[in-house]
């Protein structure tokens, strides 16, 4: 392999250990001017030496080696795939700081939240109940002023911790629920 090659192929390799450093330890080197976010953050530098790096040492190995000529087209290439590779990689790392995420849930979301219990809960001990929050299915402790069976539909009257919660049966009438409805009756 000609020593152009090699030295496109090491910048290439250095913009890699570059970026696998930032993930590391996170943006050491911000080179924006005044915002923290500038043009110049540490992905698009690493995204730009490595296209240059790597595009370079592939125009380098295609070329009649050793000329200026060839180092000439190497870098240029390598420049021509960096700049867009460059600017995708600003747009995708902007648009993943910041994008919008749902709120911590809280002790607050907790309340008036329905599921189901899990674990029976018995009178004066706890219990688990899997509760519907903000399209999550997730588990907590429960008590309950009554005992309450495995299955049993529940809502949120208190959240007692960030873990736990107090409930009661949902109120629906047992006899009927699922049933269809009766035919009205006819007078002859």
């Amino acid at each position: 392999m000609d020593p152009i090659t090699v030295t496109f192929l090491v910048i290439g390799g250095v913009s890699v250990l570059l970026l696998a450093l930032s993930l590391v330890f996170g943006d050491f080197l911000d080179w924006g001017l005044l915002d923290a976010d500038g043009p110049f953050t540490l992905p698009v530098v690493a995204s730009f030496l490595g296209t240059v790096g790597f595009v370079g040492a592939a125009a380098a190995a295609l070329l009649p080696g050793g000329t200026a000529v060839s180092i000439g087209v190497a870098t240029v290439a390598g420049v021509i795939a960096a700049v867009p590779v460059a600017w995708l990689t600003g747009r995708l790392t902007r648009a993943a700081m910041t994008m919008s995420t749902d709120a911590t849930l809280t002790r607050d979301h907790l309340l008036g939240a329905t599921g189901v219990v899990v674990t029976p809960i018995q009178q004066g001990g706890y219990g688990e109940v899997r509760l519907s929050l903000q399209g999550q299915r997730l588990k907590f402790n429960a008590r309950a002023d009554q005992p309450l069976p495995a299955g049993a539909q529940v809502f949120v009257v208190q959240a007692l911790s960030e873990t736990s919660v107090l409930v009661e049966r949902l109120p629906l009438d047992q006899s009927t629920a699922g049933s269809p409805p009766e035919p009205p009756h006819r007078s002859s």
